[in-house]
């Protein structure tokens, strides 16, 4: 559930004033007869190659949940939102530059944790790459394959309880946690407790809303309606919409240093210049597309109360919206990265 931290009231005139300059992602040249149908066709063309790289249940509005801890994750965890998923690790990996993690780590990590792992994809991606280390991966969920590196093993354990390990970790990481945590001081103080001496920590997550710098995105469309829906929906069960902004002042308050931010925006369709990004536009248009009705269904109708229906007739509505190739919508990345103090216990 991707999207950016702007306010939605914000005047589209002073945008350029107030987005940071590395937040800026240049459009390309619109031909003025392109269409809808037309856009679709070109960001389905860039996704066709791309995703080929890629790889007791409650039911509600035909779609499959977990059941341990039901209350406490929005999602569905059946096989339409692991495709999802692996296609979003696949965004977020590419929008690093490829790279699964931006901590320097060293060559020779041994322990690794990893946050809500999800499907399991980044956790078999660290087994493969640091084949002497130990990985482990947690989640509500026991969706993760069973054949997996053989230093890798995933346990079904809900992150805001508390952690019973053994020994402390070399690296902790949670990605896309959005919507998922209620307590994240706490969270990220049990990450500094089980978290090696000169080990690291990285937090990569969003804000909930999207904007433009260019576009003809504006407060109060259907995209921007969207947003807000969903991030009151999540307030009132308790969980946090917006981790991405707060994660710096999480991770220094719980005690580690050496701390790094970066913001990475990333858009949602073909219409950067960049090749890079609008490679990334058009998985990230897709997936949004594809899980809209996933993460809107559970939130609309069991916390704002709508009927299954309303909510199919106003997703139209916005995939109408997104498919505007002068929308020109971004969200922001944050991802934060930070070291446990070599003198800290």
């Amino acid at each position: 559930m991707a999207t950016a931290s702007r306010d939605a009231s914000h005047d589209p005139a002073d945008s350029s004033e107030r987005t940071p300059d590395h937040a800026f992602i240049e459009a390309s040249e619109i031909d003025t007869d392109a269409s809808e149908s037309a856009y679709g066709d070109e960001t389905e063309s860039y996704t066709t190659s791309l995703k080929s790289s890629i790889r007791n249940y409650r039911y509600e509005n035909g779609r499959r949940y977990h059941a341990f801890r039901d209350e406490a994750y929005f999602l569905p965890n059946d096989e339409i939102e692991s495709d999802r998923l692996d296609l979003f690790h696949e965004i977020l990996t590419r929008r690093c530059d490829g790279e699964l993690y931006l901590a320097p780590l060293g060559p020779d990590p041994q322990r690794i944790l990893d946050l809500g792992t999800g499907t399991g994809i980044w956790a078999i991606d660290m087994g493969d790459k640091f084949p002497s280390a130990s990985v482990l991966g947690n989640d509500l969920s026991p969706i993760q394959p069973t054949i997996v590196p053989p230093n890798v093993r995933f346990e079904v354990d809900d992150i805001e309880n508390d952690w019973v390990y053994g020994s402390k970790f070399d690296f902790i990481h949670g990605r896309y946690l959005a919507g998922a945590v209620k307590d994240w001081p706490r969270l990220m103080r049990q990450a500094f407790k089980f978290t090696k001496p000169g080990g690291w920590v990285e937090f990569q997550d969003f804000d909930m809303r999207f904007y433009t710098v260019k576009g003809e995105f504006t407060p109060g469309c259907p995209l921007d309606e969207w947003t807000k829906i969903v991030i009151n929906g999540l307030k009132k069960v308790g969980v946090e919409p917006e981790p991405g902004p707060k994660l710096e002042g999480w991770v220094k308050e719980a005690g580690f240093t050496n701390v790094h931010h970066k913001l990475l925006p990333i858009p949602v369709g073909v219409w950067p210049k960049d090749k890079k990004l609008k490679e990334i536009g058009a998985l990230d248009y897709h997936q949004f597309l594809e899980g809209l009705e996933g993460i809107s269904m559970h939130i609309f109708t069991a916390s704002e109360g709508w009927k299954p229906e309303e909510v199919q007739l106003f997703l139209m509505g916005l995939r109408k919206d997104l498919k505007n190739p002068r929308l020109q919508a971004q969200h922001n990345f944050h991802v934060v990265y930070a070291q446990k103090p070599l003198d800290a216990e």
